[in-house]
């Protein structure tokens, strides 16, 4: 189909199946003055991919790339459910989470030494509410970046997947999220898988590389549709130069640090990282002394080529020799030691430590009231009941570094660590408290996130939160040397930088419970990956079996200054009897009981408070409002309202004569009494004859 816009230019449309649904993408029908913008629709989702690309370089030593998913809550037709703000403001978590899953595919198809600024943006314009728009938005980024005529070698493509009765399946509904063990994210180009996310129910690693297998086949659709619409739309190739070390200065470093790297850095963090700092130092002296002036000019360029260097060297002594820059073995992992109980007055807190890297976890309790509203576009938003948050401030790395609220980084970390947690969580039956966990990095050296996961954990235990099962977490590395692959378990910083994927998995003795993949490389193969996670099973054994040495099971206790919540689950047609007309029951019980209620959809009341009297008081009122009346058995009740016939609680007071009711009862007493009867109408007949008082 090809009509024409008010600019005088072919509205070109590309459509083909993508899971069994329509997938539509168009250019030139909106956004006029961007780079390249592609309008993409999927049912009855339409996101707004576009893409902006500077006219030349930018003076920096990264590649500015900014990567950003709006929600709109028109798109779903409604307005933000906060009384104060109806217009969208900054991100929710949940779209810096989308923003960084779209990133982490696309950024690495650029060619390194690209300096380029590029935006890209996906708004979602209408949204399905049958169907997350996540991936809708990946593809709606990538199609954009396609058009733009910059070295972008894709395009992406990304599936969020489930299993439902033994059936893998892409795009699903809410109701058969919640039915799924896996929610798996899979991106990736024509060729390989580039990215990785999923949380999951204990799922073995066999149906997590099955479930690769099947997204990766499945996505291709839309990977062709983009390769079709490039070619229609014909984007002029841009004219870039790549900022690269220049090949002089990197064979005079390299010349420079031979003999002097390899074996002789194979040292223990954090000796390793000192004997690299004053190689470095003495390198730059040497240089300035020989170079003289101009050499200040070159500085960064030669600093960036000694990096280099070192990558190159990190690569060498594990490909040839598998000896790791700290000496360790491909599959050794750095020492492990662990606290708990370590701040008197939380409510649960640890320290985990895995070589240099260091978290510190506090867990706080409090009354399910104390959840999170969750305001989103998405139709059902719901509360977040255990939050975990991550911070990791300059001084973590030895940077100074002005603090502020958390990046996209922070997020997505304190986020991987919460979804490792959240299937071992009681349910708030068994364990009626909003639960929040904060991660105080105290020193990074390397997957910070999964000592934010073991910390977490042992915390959780410590404050005596009922965990189904414990979890644990490690942080894995890969290097390819052509087609052969060389797979570390728990890795530091150096190789990260210098390696071609990084992974982490968390997970309990019966299954995954999370994953993270990341490739650098242009795409990997399922098999690759496949071996990679068994990898990772015996070190997340190991990291696990220690942490149950410091502690083997939650503790029976709460702490003694966390609040006590007592439960008890009623009809919930007899809500209305505990609320009262406008509040006034609950207000009444709140109020002479000093305890907190909260009260679910579903029946579930939990009663908070310091005072364990007046917790037993306000659940005893709660029962007498709400128990189905049971004839022969004995309540407490208060007396309402005396009349010259009898008071409104009983109808019998005494096995002697009573002429006056005044003589017996007062208003306001409290008093034992049978019931006797109910008639036809539901009336209750009470008697105090024979009740002890």
């Amino acid at each position: 189909m090809s009509t024409i816009n008010p600019h005088g230019k072919d509205i070109i449309k590309v459509s083909t199946t993508l899971a069994g649904k329509e997938l539509t993408l168009e250019v030139n029908r909106v956004g006029f003055r961007t780079t390249a913008s592609v309008l993409v629709t999927y049912g009855d989702t339409v996101v707004l991919g576009t893409a902006m690309v500077g006219s030349r370089p930018v003076v920096l030593d990264y590649f500015p790339l900014s990567i950003d998913y709006e929600e709109k809550f028109y798109a779903a037709g409604k307005i933000s459910g906060s009384r104060f703000i109806k217009r969208e403001g900054r991100p929710s978590d949940e779209a810096i989470l989308i923003g960084r899953l779209i990133d982490r595919p696309i950024r690495p198809l650029f060619p390194k030494g690209y300096r380029q600024e590029v935006q890209v943006v996906s708004s979602v314009l209408s949204m399905d509410p049958n169907f997350r728009p996540d991936m809708v938005a990946m593809i709606a980024a990538s199609s954009a970046l396609m058009l733009t005529g910059t070295p972008f070698d894709g395009p992406v493509a990304g599936l969020r997947v489930g299993q439902i009765d033994g059936e893998f399946k892409a795009f699903l509904n809410a109701e058969e999220r919640a039915k799924s063990d896996l929610d798996l994210v899979v991106a990736g180009i024509e060729s390989g898988i580039t990215m990785v996310e999923a949380g999951a129910n204990e799922v073995s690693e066999e149906l997590v590389a099955d479930a690769l297998a099947w997204a990766f086949e499945q996505y291709q659709p839309a990977i062709a549709a983009q390769k079709e619409l490039a070619e229609k739309v014909a984007p002029a190739a841009q004219e870039y130069q790549l900022i690269l070390p220049n090949e002089e200065i990197q064979s005079a470093v390299d010349s420079w640090v031979d003999g002097k790297l390899g074996e002789a850095l194979h040292k223990p963090y954090p000796e390793r990282n000192e004997l690299v700092s004053t190689l470095r130092w003495a390198f730059h002296d040497e240089m300035r002394a020989k170079l003289g002036d101009e050499y200040d000019a070159q500085h960064d360029e030669y600093d960036e080529a000694f990096t280099s260097a070192l990558h190159k060297d990190v690569r060498k002594g594990i490909i040839e020799l598998k000896t790791r820059p700290d000496g360790r073995k491909l599959d050794e992992i750095r020492p492990l030691s662990s606290e708990v109980g370590v701040l008197p007055r939380t409510h649960g807190s640890s320290i985990f430590t895995r070589g240099m890297t260091q978290g510190m976890n506090i867990i706080t309790l409090a009354p399910l009231s104390y959840a999170q509203m969750i305001d989103t576009m998405e139709v059902n938003d719901g509360e977040r009941r255990y939050m975990h948050h991550y911070n990791a401030p300059g001084y973590t790395v030895g940077e100074v570094r002005r603090l502020g609220s958390p990046g996209r980084r922070e997020i997505g970390h304190g986020y991987l660590a919460e979804r490792a947690v959240l299937p071992m969580l009681p349910t708030e039956e068994e364990f009626p408290y909003a639960i929040r966990s904060v991660t105080e990095i105290m020193s990074q050296n390397g997957s910070t996130s999964m000592a934010a996961t073991c910390s977490s954990v042992l915390a959780l235990m410590d404050a005596g939160v009922p965990l189904k099962r414990p979890v644990s977490g490690i942080a894995m590395g890969l290097m390819m040397d052509g087609d052969t692959p060389y797979v570390m378990s728990d890795i530091a910083d150096a190789e990260d930088f210098a390696g071609d994927m990084d992974f982490k998995v968390t997970g309990t003795s019966e299954g995954i419970t999370a994953i993270q993949m990341d490739m650098k490389v242009h795409g990997l193969p399922v098999e690759i990956l496949r071996q990679a996670l068994e990898k990772a099973k015996p070190g997340r054994a190991h990291i696990l079996e220690h942490m149950l040495t410091t502690l083997a099971a939650p503790r029976t206790h709460l702490s003694e200054f966390a609040p006590r919540i007592e439960k008890i689950k009623i009809n919930p047609d007899k809500i209305g009897a505990v609320i009262g007309k406008g509040g006034e029951v609950i207000n009444k019980i709140t109020s002479e009981t000093g305890s907190m209620i909260d009260i679910k959809e579903d029946g579930l009341i939990t009663v908070a408070g310091t005072d364990a009297a007046g917790i037993e008081r306000a659940l005893e009122w709660i029962r007498g409002l709400t128990e189905e009346p049971e004839v022969g058995k004995i309540y407490e009740g208060r007396v309402v309202t005396i009349k010259d016939f009898g008071a409104f609680v009983n109808s019998q007071l005494s096995n002697e004569r009573v002429d006056r009711v005044e003589d017996v009862l007062t208003e306001g007493q409290i008093v034992k009494v049978k019931l006797t009867g109910i008639d036809e109408r539901g009336r209750l007949s009470l008697t105090m004859k024979d009740v002890e008082q």
